[in-house]
């Protein structure tokens, strides 16, 4: 086993040992707390550019399974406390280790985790490199940052997922690295999604007459999506839109609206979300470094809130028929007691004008 380390930015040093492929990476260094699911971890295109910490301590236990995978891996990086090299579930195909060899995505074991996380949670993100050797300077670790994200992980490709069972709706999704689950959901509502890239035109989408527009989650910065946000103004008030984590920055960005990146996020299984039009607290999947200020949106009403910060989880724009929320529905690693927002653009497609409440 080779030696590695993970050097942060602010000169924190942790020594552990290699798996995974061989190569020196830099990337933003983030963590998520979710305690199964590191395979939908792996293969969220909105992780791209970071280095990922498990704050759950065992990894890899439960294998590789080709079928849960949410999309590519854009991961810079991966770090546990302790990687499981002999997985038992009926479902593997094979180790983690495979796995990031064959994606090239370099990994470290054997750190304090704990203590990472405690130190971005009292920081905020900050860039990490994984090497094999300490580095004579740090220019390079302190001049990364995350640019162009969308259109690292999408393509120009067009594509469609029929409806399970009838087709009751068309729906256009816009790619800015959607989530598999997202379509799955959608598909298993009888909708007919056609996916679409994130340089697609307005009038493009026009030219199709949908039923509903679904904005997807994605990584990145959402205000240097300037052409995307130009795009949704174009659709305001004309189809029902339903946003989704980026999907919904971007759609309060097109609403006039303010972005700001988070001191270390929300990532995990685990991010309590309160409904502010009822009593419920929900359990929702998040993966988001960015949020909309509240105060910024004037044509709009938050509708839910994080319980554990007061961001803004989820805005609604009943002039303009559209709605959206920061936290992930179709939650496949769990929990799915927020899978009703799914529902709810579907009646609203159905011509329900209170849906969105």
């Amino acid at each position: 086993m080779k030696k590695a380390y993970l050097i942060l930015e602010d000169g924190h040093i942790f020594e552990g040992t290699a798996f995974g492929a061989e190569k020196k990476s830099v990337g933003e260094l983030v963590f998520t707390t979710g305690v199964v699911g590191y395979i939908e971890t792996l293969t969220d295109p909105t992780y791209c550019g970071q280095i990922v910490i498990q704050t759950f301590p065992l990894i890899g236990n439960y294998g590789i399974i080709p079928e849960d995978f949410e999309g590519k891996s854009y991961l810079r990086g991966y770090v546990v406390r302790e990687w499981c090299d002999t997985p038992s579930n009926f479902r593997c195909q094979y180790d983690i280790d495979k796995y990031l060899k064959d994606e090239g995505i370099p990994a470290i074991c054997g750190v304090d985790t704990r203590e990472l996380t405690a130190i971005i949670r009292e920081k905020g993100v900050m860039n990490a490199t994984i090497c094999y050797e300490l580095p004579a300077d740090m220019d390079e670790l302190k001049n990364y940052t995350i640019v162009n994200a969308v259109a690292e992980v999408t393509d120009s490709e067009t594509y469609v997922a029929e409806a399970v069972g009838d087709k009751k709706y068309d729906v256009t999704l816009i790619n800015y690295g959607k989530k598999n689950g997202i379509v799955k959901e959608l598909c298993e509502r009888g909708c007919r999604v056609t996916v679409v890239p994130p340089t697609v035109k307005a009038e493009e989408i026009a030219a199709t007459s949908p039923d509903g527009i679904v904005l997807s989650n994605g990584p990145g910065d959402p205000a240097e999506n300037t052409e995307s946000i130009e795009c949704i103004k174009k659709l305001l008030g004309k189809y029902p839109i339903f946003g989704v984590c980026l999907g919904h920055q971007l759609l309060a960005l097109a609403n006039g609206g303010v972005t700001f990146k988070l001191k270390y996020g929300h990532r995990g299984a685990n991010q309590p979300v309160k409904y502010l039009d009822g009593t419920h607290t929900y359990i929702t999947n998040q993966n988001h470094g960015y949020a909309v200020a509240p105060n910024s949106i004037t044509n709009g009403r938050v509708t839910f809130v994080n319980a554990n910060d007061g961001t803004c989880e989820g805005i609604e724009y009943p002039a303009l028929k559209a709605f959206s929320v920061q936290f992930h529905p179709e939650a496949c690693t769990g929990p799915i007691n927020t899978a009703f927002i799914f529902d709810r653009f579907i009646e609203m497609m159905g011509g329900d004008e209170n849906a969105a409440e």
